[in-house]
């Protein structure tokens, strides 16, 4: 059963239709979803049902009731993989913006996962529902992924991961001109006591550790690389706003006025770890996607 939960509206953009607004809040249900579980009374806005139209106001309480989930049940799909590096015991991805990695109750199929099934056969060591996947990029971030291929080279993998011994840069691009050419931000990042769909900066929380540089700066805009130390879930996305410059496109932790497009402007695009079996050091580079380079390449022309 999944877990209930209550997100506490308490920003002005977390305003307006319920079954708009809540897709945004949790990540995982769509607004169909949503819509399904108010007319099941699943849904609660400060203790009362609601309807599909309801406008949430500063100050509502939002109780998700606990859900009965569906059995998952993973399915080969035959769909086209970018595989930038694959031999027995491991594989790289190029996962691309708007790919779920791995299935759950929200999306229980049309996953990387799904499609790495087609291709090949996976670990174990992660679950069922998790084959082969060592570490995770959200829905909306592009990039570079490791897979292993048998629990041998995933037990390697994540300990090197645990060691923090391998390589992990993004590229992204954030609002506002940042002064310093690089910096490190060193916050502890844990689940928002307030909407459990987001993390945040919590003393307490799990250490988090990201190096940024500066490449470009535009008029509103900053373009970095970001080396992860860590690997909390969010950690960018948290790091960035908690120094007032989120990343563009972040619908979830970014202002409202935005760079249009379909998520965060966040690319994994360096990945670098020991094999397995060789210990030979690989690195692996991912060229922009063609949503993020025709934005600096209108930033280029129109913010410099």
């Amino acid at each position: 059963m999944t877990e209930p939960q209550t997100i506490k509206i308490t920003e002005p953009d977390q305003t307006g239709r319920i079954d708009k607004i809540l897709p945004k809040l949790t990540e995982h249900l769509s607004r169909s979803q949503i819509q399904k579980r108010i007319e099941n009374g699943q849904i609660l806005v400060n203790g009362e049902t609601i309807k599909a139209n309801y406008k949430l106001r500063l100050n509502d309480q939002v109780d998700l009731k606990v859900v009965e989930p569906q059995t998952l049940s993973i399915e080969p799909e035959d769909i086209p993989l970018d595989i930038i590096y694959e031999d027995d015991d491991v594989l790289v991805v190029n996962k691309p913006q708007g790919m779920v990695v791995h299935p759950s109750a929200g999306h229980a199929n049309h996953t990387l996962v799904n499609a790495l099934l087609f291709h090949t056969p996976l670990s174990t060591i992660n679950g069922e529902y998790r084959p082969g996947i060592v570490h995770r990029i959200d829905k909306d971030t592009s990039g570079l992924l490791m897979v292993a291929k048998n629990d041998i080279a995933h037990q390697s993998l994540a300990e090197q991961l645990k060691n923090k011994t391998n390589t992990r840069e993004y590229w992204a691009i954030v609002h506002g001109q940042i002064a310093e050419d690089e910096g490190t931000i060193d916050a502890p990042i844990a689940r928002n006591p307030q909407n459990r769909q987001k993390q945040a900066i919590v003393q307490g929380g799990k250490n988090a550790v990201t190096h940024f540089k500066v490449i470009k700066r535009y008029q509103h805009y900053t373009l970095i690389s970001c080396r992860l130390e860590t690997g909390r879930t969010h950690q960018i996305r948290v790091h960035m706003q908690y120094i007032k410059h989120p990343v563009a496109g972040d619908p979830l932790y970014g202002p409202h006025k935005t760079l249009p497009g379909n998520g965060q402007y966040l690319h994994a695009k360096t990945l670098g770890f020991e094999h397995p079996r060789t210990h030979e050091q690989l690195l692996f580079d991912a060229p922009l996607p063609d949503y993020f380079d025709k934005m600096i390449k209108y930033l280029d022309e129109h913010d410099s």
